[in-house]
């Protein structure tokens, strides 16, 4: 799937209606969809309990907070990209603060275009996230292979009485033998023998 074809659920947290509005017309819904919006913290991290979001937009100060905190805790939990906009005068600070945790920031107000920007770089930025879940989950199954394939080693030298390398060559040779992966062996020597 190219980028342009890409779709992004995103979350709007915004305390004022105006500002909902206005960036709702600007996001069109064959590409940022679905799209949710609340008006505080606490809205947001009940849906946020519930649901993912690949973009979250925070328009700060929110009603029952600042906003900033929420920003940095959801960049660090959540596989988002989050954009935090702030006023003019206190933008530089608040950057300053929540950057290293790879929150995007924007002064307010802001004109469409830098909207606009702000957005492509977010795709950007979470685009690579999904290449990291990819990697992620992709060491997370190996890991568990190799735990499966020791458990059923362990089992081969407790009820064979194999070695070790006897135990692990074993599995190997069947995989090899059969064209199928050591952890579907390891997991019919688990199964017959417990």
């Amino acid at each position: 799937m190219s980028l342009k074809e890409r779709v992004y659920s995103t979350l709007v947290v915004s305390s004022t209606d105006t500002f909902t509005t206005v960036l709702t017309g600007l996001l069109p819904k064959t590409r940022y969809f679905p799209l949710h919006s609340v008006s505080s913290v606490s809205a947001a991290k009940r849906i946020l309990a519930e649901k993912t979001f690949d973009f979250i937009i925070i328009n700060a100060p929110l009603s029952d907070d600042a906003g900033t905190r929420f920003a940095i805790d959801t960049c660090s939990a959540k596989q988002s990209a989050v954009l935090l906009l702030v006023k003019s005068d206190i933008h530089d600070a608040i950057h300053d603060k929540v950057a290293e945790y790879g929150v995007f920031t924007l002064p307010k107000p802001t004109s469409k275009p830098t909207l606009l920007y702000a957005l492509s770089w977010m795709e950007s930025a979470r685009e690579r996230l999904r290449q990291f879940e990819k990697k992620s989950s992709s060491i997370e199954e190996k890991m568990a292979e190799i735990r499966l394939v020791n458990k059923a080693k362990w089992i081969l030298i407790s009820e064979l009485k194999m070695s070790e390398p006897e135990a692990h060559r074993y599995i190997e040779k069947q995989a090899m033998d059969r064209c199928i992966a050591k952890r579907f062996i390891a997991e019919e020597i688990i199964k017959t023998y417990t």
